[in-house]
C-alpha cells in the first residue's frame, strides 16, 4: 500500500503565494494546486488511498507557552484588506475541509489538540510495512524520510527521498550554491541541528544560542557533539552541560532546553498521553472506512462553484484519489501497539 498523506492547510495556504492578483485568483490557484499535488502524487508513486490530516490547537502550546505564539503577531499586523483575504481563504478552506469529509472516501483526521504533523508522522508509524508519501512544503517533515517515506513539494514539484532530492521530471535537483546534485537529507543530523538550534518559524527559542556547527580547538561544536551522541561521551557532555544566561538574566543549561526541544520537534517523541491520543484518533478513523459513492459528480460541483474548469473537465483523474477507500491489513494492531 502507498498511503499519500496530505499536510492540508499548509498545502492550501502556500499556494495562494504561487500567484499575484485578486483574492479569487489566489483562491483558485491554492484549490488547484491542492488538488493536482494530490494528483501528481498518486500518479507517480503509485497511490493506494490518501489521508488528508488538519490541524488542531497544539498540545505544544500548554507544554512550552511561547510557542508559535509569534502567529499571533503576525496576524495581528495583518491590514485590514489582508484580514479581509484572509477570512475568505479560511471560509474556503472550511468549505474544502467539508467537501473532503463528506464528499470522498479519502481518511480525514483531526484532533483538537494535534497539529498535522503528528497526525502524519503517527499514521507513518502504525503503517510501518507500507510505503508514504508527505504532500507538504514543510520542512520539518525532514526528519521523517526514509526508504519507505518521501516528501513531494506541490509548489516547487519537487520530491525528497532518502537518496536525493529530484524535479518533476525525476531528475536530480542542482544545489545552487555549489553547482552540485543536492544531497540527501540526514534526518537524524537535521533533528539534532533543529533541536540544537530551535525554530524561529514555531517561536521555539535555541538550547544553546551561538554555537557553532564545527567546533574550535577550546569549544566543542554540533559536528562533535553529535558524532559522539551514541557513546555520549566527552564531546557530547562537554556540549550538553555548558550553562548560559540570557537577557533576562536567567540561567540555562543546553542539556535542559535540549530535552525541550526534542519534545516539542522530534515528531516521535510525543509525551505518552499525547501519543494515545495519536494513535486513537487514528484507530477511530479507519475503524470504520468511509464509501462514498459518485465522487466524481460531487467533485464536478464543488469544482464548478469555484470555477476550476480544469477539474472539472478532467474530473476522472482527479477523482481517482479521491474516491479510493481505506483497506489496510493488519492496522489496528499496528496502531494500538
Amino acid at each position: 500500500m502507498t498511503y499519500i498523506l496530505v499536510d492540508t492547510a499548509n498545502t492550501f495556504f502556500r499556494a495562494r503565494h504561487a500567484v499575484r492578483g485578486e483574492t479569487e485568483l489566489k483562491i483558485g490557484m491554492a484549490l488547484h494546486t491542492t488538488f493536482q499535488s494530490i494528483r501528481k502524487a498518486w500518479n507517480d508513486f503509485d497511490g493506494s488511498h490518501v489521508v488528508f490530516c488538519l490541524e488542531g490547537r497544539s498540545w505544544r502550546k500548554d507544554h512550552y507557552a511561547p510557542y508559535k505564539r509569534n502567529r499571533q503577531e503576525s496576524r495581528d499586523a495583518l491590514t485590514v484588506s489582508q484580514q479581509e483575504e484572509e477570512k475568505v481563504f479560511w471560509e474556503t478552506f472550511d468549505d474544502f475541509t467539508k467537501f473532503i469529509k463528506n464528499k470522498t472516501n479519502c481518511t480525514v483526521l483531526r484532533h483538537q489538540n494535534l497539529e498535522a504533523d503528528d497526525l502524519i508522522a503517527g499514521w507513518i508509524q502504525s503503517h510501518p510495512n507500507d510505503d508514504h508519501v508527505i504532500v507538504s512544503t514543510d520542512g520539518d517533515f525532514a526528519q521523517l524520510i526514509a526508504p519507505n517515506v518521501r516528501q513531494y513539494n506541490g509548489v516547487q514539484k519537487t520530491t525528497i527521498t532518502h537518496e536525493g532530492y529530484f524535479d518533476e521530471k525525476g531528475a536530480r535537483v542542482i544545489d545552487k550554491k555549489t553547482g552540485k546534485e543536492k544531497e540527501a537529507p540526514n534526518p537524524e543530523w537535521l533533528l539534532f541541528v533543529k533541536c540544537m538550534r530551535g525554530d524561529t518559524s514555531d517561536n521555539v527559542f535555541s538550547a544553546y544560542p551561538g554555537v557553532r556547527v564545527k567546533g574550535t580547538r577550546n569549544k566543542v561544536g554540533l559536528t562533535e557533539a553529535f558524532e559522539d551522541r551514541t557513546s555520549k561521551g566527552f564531546n557530547w557532555n562537554n556540549l550538553m552541560l555548558q550553562r548560559w544566561v540570557d537577557h533576562e538574566e536567567k540561567e540555562h543549561r543546553v542539556l535542559d532546553d535540549y530535552n525541550r526541544n526534542v519534545t516539542l520537534c522530534d515528531l516521535t517523541a510525543q509525551p505518552g498521553n499525547i501519543r494515545k491520543i495519536i494513535n486513537d484518533t487514528i484507530e477511530e478513523a479507519i475503524e470504520q472506512p468511509k464509501d462514498i459513492k459518485q465522487v466524481g459528480v460531487r467533485l464536478v460541483q464543488f469544482a464548478g462553484s469555484y470555477d476550476l474548469n480544469k477539474i472539472s473537465d478532467q474530473a476522472q483523474s482527479f477523482a481517482e484519489p479521491l474516491n479510493a477507500r481505506y483497506g489496510g491489513e493488519n492496522v489496528s494492531q499496528a496502531v494500538s501497539s
